[in-house]
């Protein structure tokens, strides 16, 4: 990563840039300083005690990471977008993110792994924000700790959903969620809990299914599914929470657009990508049936 410093940064020192300019964190900036030829001054070695001045540009060598996610053969991965800091990955339904006691080496994590191996990199896989199994579209990665480190906050993500009842106009559903069972993934929406808040707008509906544009403010395990089912309109296909697979085999779920601050260009860019066919098929239908 090379940063020019700024003239209010003239005759401080590396460290205070750092942290104040660059905008690393405490934790990054302790492994540079014992991480050999990581941190540089228009070419020449620097310390972190030593004086930066205006025009001066700083170049930083993140270390190399190992990856601890076994590599799979990546055929049918869908890469939206990749940098060296950034992947931002078109998701399919029935694909876990992450390695769990039920799935090992067939996850998103495995493939990425895989395609990283390809191109001679051995990036750890931190995914921002993941989606459930069920939910289809866009999975932002970030490839090193200060990636993920700046991610954290910076990141949009819109859905589209269909849920079972009817909705008109916009809103919220402010409302903690909590596990009922620490022994299972199943939550629950209740007055205890974790806070989260979910902003919907309705798209149109056929009186008893509505379309909507969902926007989770936070980012609670299961958010969306749980919220809808706690209104007592689920998700339609998800049956975990209450739904009808009837019409979709799947929760109708589907994270086609993210937006987010580039962790070190600061630029800030969008994606977007279409519902699957399974969703197309769906909403379609509640169009065809007297759509309002």
């Amino acid at each position: 990563m090379e940063f020019t410093v700024p003239p209010e940064y003239d005759g401080l020192r590396l460290l205070q840039f750092l942290r104040g300019c660059a905008l690393l964190s405490a934790r990054t900036v302790t492994r540079l300083r014992h991480t050999p030829e990581s941190l540089f001054r228009n070419g020449e070695f620097i310390r972190t005690v030593d004086p930066v001045y205006a025009g001066d540009m700083i170049t930083v060598r993140l270390p190399e990471e190992t990856a601890a996610i076994a590599p799979e053969d990546p055929a049918g991965l869908d890469i939206v977008y990749e940098d060296e800091d950034v992947l931002l990955v078109n998701k399919p339904a029935g694909l876990a993110v992450h390695p769990t006691h039920n799935h090992q080496g067939d996850t998103m994590a495995n493939l990425v792994a895989g395609y990283l191996a390809q191109r001679g990199r051995s990036a750890v896989f931190r995914a921002v924000g993941r989606l459930d199994k069920t939910t289809s579209g866009l999975v932002l990665c970030a490839l090193n700790k200060h990636a993920a480190y700046r991610l954290a906050d910076a990141y949009k993500k819109e859905y589209i959903a269909v849920a079972q009842g009817v909705f008109t106009g916009s809103g919220e559903i402010d409302t903690p969620i909590y596990r009922p069972d620490p022994n299972k993934t199943l939550r629950a929406a209740g007055e205890t809990g974790e806070a989260a808040l979910t902003l919907w707008e309705s798209l149109g509906h056929n009186g008893s299914l509505t379309v909507l544009r969902v926007t989770p403010v936070t980012g609670r395990t299961h958010q969306i599914r749980v919220h809808f089912a706690s209104l007592g309109a689920p998700l339609c296909g998800d049956e975990m929470y209450g739904g009808s697979t009837q019409l979709i085999g799947r929760a109708a779920l589907h994270c086609g657009y993210v937006a987010f601050t580039h962790p070190v260009t600061g630029e800030e860019r969008s994606f977007s990508v279409p519902l699957p066919e399974d969703m197309q098929n769906l909403i379609k239908l509640i169009k065809d049936s007297q759509y309002s």
